[in-house]
């Protein structure tokens, strides 16, 4: 992966307090993220439950946050498999959640039913509603086991308890390693497997090149980059892949940024690097103007795929002078010169950006771009004096909306 710079401020020098974090990081328990990439037992799980439930054509996964997105993610980039339709329950509308329903085929689905605390009600709901519509198709309480799959922490879980009583199999989400830093555990291993992607060259290519990465220059100057622009009023990050592919990779990004980054910081202030999802060339049409010539506040991640899987020509004899002009090229030209004039215009305004190139979309360098952006997280967040582990916003909201409903 080649990372190129393009900054337009004057940067002060943040090598030692750079360093310090990156050290502060690497001692600490939440780099798990990284070591557990190397424990072959979460993989070990996965294809144990793979080669058991392997026939059905309907996976349904039910999570919500990292539990689904991270996941997703996977599918859409990356999946080989079109024999097998992929459900996510991922939220609790009722009207889209009856749509699914619909779409599901219960006698020859699985369902994986993720959670990190156990009690995540989102998830708990739908689990109950699937349940309900199993039953209706004549499945009984103690063949449930042979239609859903758990995941969850190891040791303290109200879900694994529930797991044990019906006889489900429980997965290891490993205890360090909270929900949105969780796509390479069973999370997301699991579905992986049933799309026919690779799940050891992904957590062999993550974890090799995130025990590598504290040392890259590279990356430190990416992490000196976002906080120097942070200093100078730049609290906002467009993440844009020239990739449909890659799309939900931005809505991973998404949650992992703003989750981690937004909170109050250790001496009470107020901290925040606001995400923003785009991907190209569809979002040149939409929010670009705003990237170009709006506030100068915004450093842009992009990413570059310089070969893709499939090429389409666009030769043409309608006699129309623009359709001529692109009778010559293929739809990969057009791609690459979109992504480039997107570039020389994003340098001539001055925007601040970051270029990731890859060579091919695949799983090594998928898992590279997962780790690259979860250890730039987690660095970038210890040296804006916050913890990127927590999320206390999110707590105090589920505990006001279950005393709405009790309220009821």
């Amino acid at each position: 992966m080649q990372i190129e710079f393009n900054s337009y401020i004057q940067e002060s020098d943040k090598t030692d307090l750079i360093q310090k974090e990156v050290d502060n990081f690497l001692a600490s328990e939440r780099f798990d993220f990284v070591k557990t990439l190397s424990d072959k037992k979460y993989q070990n799980q996965c294809h144990t439950i793979f080669e058991r439930f392997k026939d059905r054509s309907h996976f349904v996964q039910i999570g919500i946050g990292g539990s689904s997105l991270g996941p997703e993610m996977l599918i859409s980039a990356l999946s080989k498999n079109t024999d097998r339709t992929f459900h996510f329950i991922n939220n609790i509308d009722p009207d889209k959640t009856a749509q699914q329903i619909n779409q599901i085929n219960f006698k020859d689905a699985l369902f994986y039913v993720v959670s990190k605390s156990g009690g995540t009600a989102e998830t708990l709901a739908s689990f109950a509603i699937m349940v309900n519509e199993l039953k209706s198709h004549g499945v009984k309480e103690s063949e449930l086991a042979n239609y859903f799959v758990f995941a969850s922490d190891p040791s303290t879980s109200q879900l694994r308890e529930l797991g044990d009583d019906l006889g489900i199999t429980t997965l290891d989400i490993p205890t360090n390693v909270g929900g949105r830093f969780s796509v390479l555990t069973p999370v997301g291993l699991l579905p992986a497997l049933f799309a026919e992607i690779d799940i050891e060259e992904l957590c062999r290519s993550a974890f090799s090149f995130g025990s590598e990465l504290s040392n890259l220059d590279s990356f430190k100057k990416a992490v000196s980059m976002i906080l120097n622009h942070h200093e100078n009023g730049y609290d906002q990050t467009v993440f844009m892949p020239y990739s449909s592919r890659l799309r939900d990779l931005s809505f991973w990004f998404i949650q992992l940024w703003a989750e981690s980054l937004g909170k109050k910081d250790k001496d009470g202030k107020r901290v925040g690097l606001t995400p923003i999802p785009s991907y190209g060339a569809t979002d040149q049409h939409s929010q670009m103007q705003l990237f170009m010539e709006g506030p100068l506040n915004k450093v842009m991640l992009l990413i570059n795929i310089k070969e893709s899987e499939h090429d389409l020509k666009l030769e043409n004899q309608f006699d129309h002078p623009k359709l001529q002009k692109l009778s010559g090229f293929t739809l990969k030209n057009l791609m690459d010169s979109e992504f480039f004039g997107t570039k020389k215009a994003l340098e001539e305004q001055n925007v601040p950006h970051i270029v990731f190139n890859i060579n091919k979309l695949n799983e090594e360098n998928l898992a590279k771009l997962v780790i690259f952006f979860e250890f730039l997280t987690a660095v970038t967040g210890f040296c804006l004096k916050i913890d990127p582990f927590n999320q206390p916003g999110v707590e105090a909201g589920k505990i006001y909306s279950f005393e709405w409903l009790h309220n009821l």
